[in-house]
């Protein structure tokens, strides 16, 4: 089977081209720089030279307080790429894996787990955006397309809440940290495993599609998720203090409660992913190797 990843530049992008390398698929990998999912020109030109089976959408705008001033591009990237992504899809004979967000719920009220299947209901123009993206390619691609909802992702490459928490507590005796918003921490590198099980099943036609949550399975505030890393990095979590989301105001309002369900991956014969503790542990001593790295360069 032939993949095609866009958005292969980004935190899940990369790890998806290296799980899929590991299999030993035959993947296409190509960054923003690469393909501009907006052109339809340059999206109909990749395919026809890559000729991709199954597509993976990671390219994505996720500047998600730009976006409250920036929501036309937003809408673009988010929206308007994925439908022509499926519409090529559609034209070629392939599959589509696209990935989204939490940030299509609004996380006001809800206290136990959202199911696939619940009523988007996005309070930031970045969730507007991407639930955009969403209907698109279900409407262009039905029975051959699958929305991940993915959340609170961190990894070796690029930017996350973890990544600074590991570089935070090298520099500072205390941290304040948000302790009433709770999620599901999630390590990129269980997602692009799922994506690779994932497109296996879509290209068996074994019915896997429609919507699913790629997220870790439990849940945490940001200020469990900050004391974990630093217990895991061998410092006090004590260092680490709670506070409310009254201290760190932000001009897109963040989910109070952005908790996955995660039932249809049963549904379809697939494990939901593990705890997000045990993947922590996992990821962390990768993400310090990643960090270092970066210093010595």
């Amino acid at each position: 089977m032939r993949w095609l990843i866009t958005g292969a530049g980004g935190m899940l992008g990369r790890d998806t081209v290296g799980e899929l390398l590991r299999r030993g698929a035959d993947v296409t990998g190509l960054d923003r720089a690469a393909l501009d999912i907006t052109d339809a020109g340059a999206v109909g030109r990749a395919f026809g030279e890559h000729r991709p089976e199954t597509v993976v959408n990671c390219a994505a705008y996720t500047a998600v307080d730009d976006a409250e001033t920036d929501e036309a591009r937003a809408l673009a990237i988010n929206g308007d790429g994925p439908r022509l992504l499926a519409r090529a899809c559609a034209e070629h004979g392939a599959r589509l894996i696209h990935v989204s967000t939490d940030y299509v719920f609004s996380g006001e009220t809800r206290t136990t787990p959202y199911p696939e299947d619940h009523p988007p209901a996005p309070r930031t123009a970045y969730g507007r955006t991407k639930l955009a993206g969403e209907r698109a390619v279900l409407e262009e691609l039905p029975g051959a397309s699958a929305v991940l909802r993915t959340a609170w992702l961190y990894g070796v490459h690029g930017r996350s809440f973890v990544r600074t928490m590991l570089e935070l507590e090298g520099r500072r005796d205390t941290l304040d940290v948000v302790d009433d918003q709770r999620g599901q921490p999630t390590w990129s590198a269980d997602v692009a495993t799922r994506i690779a099980d994932l497109g296996a099943k879509l290209h068996r036609d074994t019915g896997a599609y429609g919507v699913l949550h790629a997220t870790s399975s439990g849940e945490a505030s940001w200020y469990d998720l900050a004391r974990e890393v630093f217990r895991l990095a061998g410092a006090d979590p004590d260092r680490v203090r709670p506070t409310d989301s009254r201290a760190f105001t932000r001009p897109a309002p963040r989910p109070a409660y952005s908790v996955l369900g995660h039932d249809r991956w049963r549904e379809i014969g697939l494990a939901p992913l593990r705890d997000w503790r045990s993947a922590l542990h996992e990821a962390l001593p990768h993400m310090v190797k990643g960090i270092s790295s970066d210093v010595d360069s």
